[in-house]
């Protein structure tokens, strides 16, 4: 079976010292008996914990090199990310190198990047959905929405991720070219985050995914480094211009579309605090909202090598060096899009996106709320503070806990101090009084 998840828990490295449940975005971890604890239902799988553990104990389970070998034929799908990583001069090095690694071919998710801002451009004149439409690219930001802000389901993209387009494409033309059968071509995006992971186990708006694997970026950093420097005669292999490049950072997306009335942003926390102005009405003005989970955008994801400001501004300088380029580089995209016959219809979701029902505290109405009023008496007991002592993140959330049975009041150290002095108190009263055989009566 495969997991729900990619972002994991090592037990015997977490201290239990909350730094994660502060951070979680969904609040989907807690701290019981010195552990932390993920909540699979609540997780999107955005990689915060991993940033924030001191300890190392969250890590991303991803696909080793190796695997590619259960395949006849591989093909490697780089994330824009990944040119960031390298202090190179020509990206066909990058793409040369990884054909060294042991796959037999390679195709840009910059290069699908493209064709899906060309398909955009067409479904935002369309007028199909909801303002502002909300890119669909992060599925941590997705995932986000569907377990938070479900009233801006319909507001997502429909439209295939970079890395499926870039999947897709890959396995057509090498059936159409060599005559392999697709259950044999292997498709493996290498990637700078665990959500993409997850998203190849648990596809969002399809029933599958083209993507047979996830290799992260920092697990073949050194190997790709030690094949740049034996390469001598570079292949010209590169067939995406500066603006899927530029995918890779914060507003990339965005500027390729070229409209104005847009808003882009990065970090987790960043991205819900705009979701709760769209959800409120705040942000009618604006037609796309480009949300990225990680600080800088892919660049700074937690499978990624480079320092994210490095790497911004080396997608900054190799976007520009390619921009006189740009009219090559868009025939390309044509050419392609011609020779598949792809439509907008054939890159939409295949089905509707689901809400995510995690933060229902029971299905049946009356009894949730009977639960929410014993929620709000509990709550109203609590200090408020939000220290996360008792290891669940908020004082709201503690409530919510004891509510569904996962704690107790007395979790919280305020009740529990105050519980152990009243106890004292009692305590005192009773070491005083003595046994009627053993009382004096004075008068």
């Amino acid at each position: 079976m495969k997991n729900l998840h990619s972002i994991m828990l090592d037990k015997d490295k977490c201290k239990g010292c909350t730094n994660c449940i502060k951070r979680c975005p969904t609040e989907a971890i807690r701290v019981r008996n010195s552990k932390a604890r993920i909540i699979d239902q609540r997780c999107i799988d955005c990689g915060e914990c991993i940033r924030t553990c001191p300890y190392h104990a969250k890590y991303a389970v991803t696909n080793s090199l190796e695997e590619i070998k259960k395949f006849d034929y591989k093909i490697a799908l780089p994330a824009p990310s990944f040119y960031a990583q390298f202090e190179v001069d020509n990206v066909n090095k990058l793409l040369y190198a990884l054909l060294e690694l042991g796959f037999d071919d390679v195709f840009e998710v910059a290069k699908a990047a493209e064709i899906v801002t060309h398909f955009t451009k067409q479904f935002i004149l369309s007028e199909k959905n909801k303002k502002p439409i909300i890119s669909s690219a992060c599925p941590a930001v997705v995932r986000l929405i569907q377990t938070k802000f479900p009233d801006l389901i319909e507001n997502i993209l429909p439209i295939a991720s970079p890395m499926e387009v870039a999947a897709y494409i890959a396995k057509k033309r090498i059936q159409k070219e060599k005559g392999i059968e697709e259950d044999k071509i292997g498709a493996f995006f290498i990637s700078p985050c665990a959500a993409k992971m997850t998203y190849v186990n648990r596809p969002l708006g399809f029933s599958r995914s083209y993507v047979d694997g996830v290799i992260a970026i920092k697990d073949i950093y050194g190997l790709v480094r030690s094949k740049l420097r034996e390469i001598k005669d570079i292949k010209h292999l590169s067939i995406a211009s500066g603006k899927g490049i530029g995918w890779a950072a914060s507003g990339g997306e965005s500027l390729a579309l070229e409209i104005e009335e847009y808003v882009n942003v990065d970090g987790i926390h960043n991205v819900v605090k705009v979701l709760e102005e769209i959800e409120n009405g705040r942000l009618k003005d604006i037609v796309y909202f480009e949300g990225l989970a990680c600080s800088g955008g892919c660049v700074g994801g937690p499978l990624t090598v480079e320092n994210p400001y490095v790497a911004k501004n080396r997608i900054k300088r190799l976007s520009s060096k390619l921009k006189d380029k740009e009219e090559s580089f868009s025939s390309w995209t044509e050419e392609i899009i011609n020779s598949f016959s792809l439509k907008l219809e054939d890159v939409l979701f295949e089905k509707e996106l689901e809400t995510n029902p995690v933060l229902e505290l029971d299905s049946d109405i009356e009894r949730a709320m009977e639960k929410f009023e014993k929620l709000n008496n509990i709550l109203s007991m609590l200090p408020g503070l939000d220290c996360g002592a008792c290891g669940s993140p908020t004082c709201k959330t503690l409530a919510e806990d004891i509510v569904r049975g996962f704690a107790n009041d007395t979790d919280c150290i305020f009740i529990l101090r105050e519980n152990i002095k009243e106890l004292a108190n009692k305590m005192v009263e009773l070491s005083n009084k003595l046994p009627p055989s053993l009382e004096r009566n004075d008068e």
